[in-house]
């Protein structure tokens, strides 16, 4: 049996066979430091646990309406309306099989065959597999330092061709843990409406941000389009609930679309969910942010002791991405030698695309700090054990 076409531009997560070596060397009873998954470690809350459990007791598990529960649509718009002083009418709001169903639904309705959509590189692969398998064509932006792992509006616009129909943003963004600036996010909104296009944000780190609140895409325009998650900031990953905000005249073609896909979210996440907004949820949830700041507070200065070079100190989300320059030039070989001899398992930029992938990891502080600073230790005596031996100095 042959395979479509499409599925050679599909590549899977590098990651996995590091991942798979991990659970190898675990299971020959080797202790291994988990910087690679991008979860977090922090159980569900609580309260959300104990929503789901009273839903489930009462046996009424049944589909809900294809685009969520109506009750936590609302909820999703009162968390915009005190997060971010934002009027979001709760039937522009779609709930969904998490945040790459959000992304599916999204981009099935805005694609056709040899659309052109621009996608930051690195960034999230899964984004431009997705483009792809619905027959659209993925082009790379590609960003650095330099603009804090963001595009520009100048670049976006000399980018853009005939066939270019959207754009696709993440702020925070994944793996580099950046933000867009307002001021540029209105810059870059301004040149995709001139050219008649749709901008879509990735806002499913939101939330988990430090020392600065981000602002959502939503307040510039109703025509903008916003993917978010339970996953991350609320603590939900297996749950596998997201939403989708979508401006009021696509929102049948999507429920269309989310009908036939999904039939409906999954209803136990979804009445979980509701108590993902209460204020005892809430204090969790803050508290887990300081938690967070307080591990990357720890990684930043520990790998630019090592030799890693950060050019950007995330402001968001629970990633760190750093050049190996000064270390080597293969970062899946340098991934690989971490697990083999340190006991450290990170991403190597392969997984994020194709601008300097080799040169770039990722680090994820979603384990404790105590094992972050673990696996510092043991890379410190990793690359200790590497350094050239120096001869004798004589005066």
């Amino acid at each position: 049996m042959n395979s479509a076409a499409r599925m050679a531009a599909i590549a899977p997560f590098h990651v996995m066979e590091l991942m798979a070596k991990a659970r190898a060397l675990e299971a020959q009873g080797r202790n291994i430091i988990h910087m690679e998954v991008g979860e977090p470690d922090f159980p569900t809350p609580q309260p959300v646990i104990e929503a789901a459990q009273r839903f489930i007791a009462s046996g009424q598990v049944f589909y809900t309406h294809a685009l969520g529960l109506p009750s936590l649509r609302e909820a999703i718009a009162g968390f915009y309306a005190t997060r971010y002083g934002a009027n979001i009418d709760p039937a522009r709001i779609i709930v969904t099989s998490g945040a790459s169903g959000a992304l599916l639904l999204a981009l099935g309705a805005l694609i056709s065959p040899g659309d052109e959509w621009l996608l930051t590189d690195p960034g999230y692969p899964c984004n431009r597999h997705f483009v792809r398998l619905l027959e659209g064509v993925p082009r790379s932006l590609d960003v650095d330092a330099t603009t804090a792992f963001q595009p520009t509006a100048e670049q976006v616009d000399a980018c853009w061709t005939a066939r270019t129909q959207g754009l696709l943003l993440a702020s925070p963004g994944n793996p580099t843990g950046s933000l867009i600036e307002p001021a540029r996010l209105a810059e870059l909104w301004q040149t995709v409406a001139a050219r008649h296009g749709t901008l879509i944000v990735d806002e499913i780190y939101h939330g988990l941000t430090y020392g600065v609140d981000a602002t959502t895409a939503l307040s510039l325009s109703d025509e903008i389009i916003v993917i978010n998650s339970f996953s991350k900031y609320f603590g939900m990953t297996g749950w596998r609930l997201g939403w989708l905000v979508v401006p009021p005249h696509q929102v049948r073609d999507v429920e269309k679309l989310a009908q036939n896909l999904f039939i409906s979210p999954s209803a136990p996440a979804q009445h979980a969910a509701l108590a993902a907004f209460t204020p005892e949820t809430l204090a969790i949830l803050e508290a887990r942010r300081a938690e967070f700041k307080a591990r990357r507070d720890l990684l930043l200065p520990g790998l630019r002791s090592l030799g890693f070079r950060i050019g950007v100190e995330p402001q968001g989300a629970f990633y760190i991405y750093a050049d190996i320059g000064d270390l080597g030039n293969d970062s899946f070989a340098l991934a690989e030698a971490l697990i083999e001899h340190a006991g450290v398992a990170v991403t190597p930029g392969l997984d994020f695309g194709d601008n300097a992938p080799g040169r770039h990891m990722r680090f994820a502080y979603t384990v404790a700090a105590e094992k972050l600073a673990e696996g510092l230790t043991r890379m410190t005596r990793y690359f200790s054990a590497q350094a050239p031996s120096r001869p004798p100095q004589c005066s």
